[in-house]
């Protein structure tokens, strides 16, 4: 066990091994120095990262392979993703970043009180950013926003009961009310993890252990960061729902590929004869201009959305509704076999569950691996702490902090490519 009482090149009662060499405690038996020590440690890690960079290689390749394949799809798909909650996570994991690295350079200088705030602040973030990943997690599988096999979202039943989830879903009753409170089930470790180490902290301070209770300090801050996170993503995630909005586009793409999907183009003809009707009806009651929408109240919102230039698929959603209009009304003759109203600018497959589906099943599989990573990271962090906390680390020994500061660096950068590649690329 290593104390800032072995920095000096004292050595304690462990100083002498078997081979008879006085080493400092913190110095393995099998390095003769101090850099010895540090540079093989150093090699490890890089070969782990290069593991790791080689692991995530082949999600980054599925993405791109699917993406190159069905590019219309993932466009479409990534309007449901709320940016908001990318950008913010992405902030929080640069910030703690920061942090890391800072407290690399505390352990070199031998400023414990500042190491132990810096690590601390590192795994509240990391806590921060799961909260608000369970935000985002839970409210697209309530949506149906699930890889192929379990996709389920309906634009004109965006959040199903559990009722509804059985009997038109076929899902079974406890998966059902999985579905539909995920919430919960994704916040109840954290919330068992916050209470004990609250106990904790209670039952140090009434036994005056004082280590343990400066070791449950932090750590009850960290745990409680997590709901910190949750509601930031609850916030963002209410005020987005006008960025459901978005969805709008989505909404009106889906029903069209659904019905695509079951090969019935004989659909849209259909509802373009319904319009004619509606047309038709409309001029016998004097009401000339007022064609219902197939997209109702929406229809507006879509109409505003499509003023932005970056909106293509809207635009062109509006321009057909526009020209479905005034076929409906008479007013333009077209020739048919010229005119495809601009069904054509709608793929029949792009969001169809399968379609949809492959998105979210990359997105999932990629995010939750990242996630899984974020969580092993915590479990380091939180040992760091601990040994902060006991002043382990000084100028002559600070590589597991600068180890993990490393790994914790990488799981950053495979976010910031994450965000641009899920969120941004509508």
């Amino acid at each position: 066990m290593a104390t800032i009482d072995s920095v000096s090149s004292e050595t304690d009662a462990h100083a002498h091994d078997s081979h008879g060499h006085d080493h400092p405690s913190w110095l393995a038996h099998h390095f003769d120095t101090p850099e010895q020590q540090f540079d093989s440690g150093k090699l490890g890690i890089w070969l782990f990262l290069v593991t790791e960079v080689l692991f995530f290689s082949g999600m980054f390749c599925a993405y791109a392979i699917f993406r190159m394949l069905r590019p219309e799809v993932f466009v479409g798909c990534s309007e449901f993703l709320n940016t908001k909650l990318g950008a913010i996570n992405t902030g929080v994991l640069l910030f703690s970043s920061l942090t890391m690295a800072w407290a690399v350079r505390c352990s070199q200088t031998e400023e414990h009180k500042k190491l132990v705030a810096l690590i601390a602040t590192t795994l509240s973030c990391a806590m921060v950013f799961l909260g608000v990943k369970s935000i985002e997690y839970s409210h697209k599988w309530g949506m149906g926003l699930l890889p192929p096999g379990s996709y389920f979202y309906n634009a004109a039943n965006e959040h199903p009961t559990q009722e509804q989830l059985v009997e038109l879903h076929g899902f079974s009753d406890s998966m059902a009310y999985f579905l539909t409170h995920s919430l919960y089930f994704l916040c109840a470790p954290f919330a068992l993890i916050a209470a004990g180490v609250l106990v904790w902290l209670i039952i140090a301070k009434v036994t005056g252990k004082d280590f343990q209770y400066a070791c449950a300090k932090p750590l009850l801050v960290v745990a409680l960061s997590f709901f910190g996170g949750v509601g930031l993503g609850t916030i963002l995630e209410s005020g987005g729902e006008h960025h459901g909005e978005g969805h709008v586009a989505m909404a009106g793409d889906h029903g069209h590929g659904e019905e695509h999907a079951e090969g019935d183009h004989d659909d849209h003809a259909h509802e373009g004869g319904d319009h004619s009707h509606e047309g038709e009806v409309a001029d016998a009651e004097g009401t000339v201009g007022v064609v219902e929408s197939p997209l109702g109240e929406d229809y507006a919102a879509v109409e505003l959305l499509a003023e932005n230039e970056t909106n293509t698929g809207l635009k062109d959603l509006v321009a057909a509704e526009k020209a479905q209009q005034s076929l409906a009304k008479g007013q333009v003759v077209a020739d048919p076999a010229a005119s495809d109203l601009g069904i054509s600018t709608l793929d029949g497959e792009v969001n169809t569950p399968k379609q949809a589906g492959v998105f979210f099943g990359i997105y999932y599989c990629m995010t939750g691996v990242h996630a899984i990573h974020i969580l092993a990271g915590i479990g380091v962090l939180v040992w760091l702490l601990i040994r902060a906390i006991r002043q382990d680390f000084n100028r002559q020994y600070f590589g597991p902090v600068d180890y993990v500061g490393l790994y914790w660096h990488l799981v950053d950068l495979i976010w910031i490519y994450l965000f641009p590649l899920l969120y941004l690329i509508r």
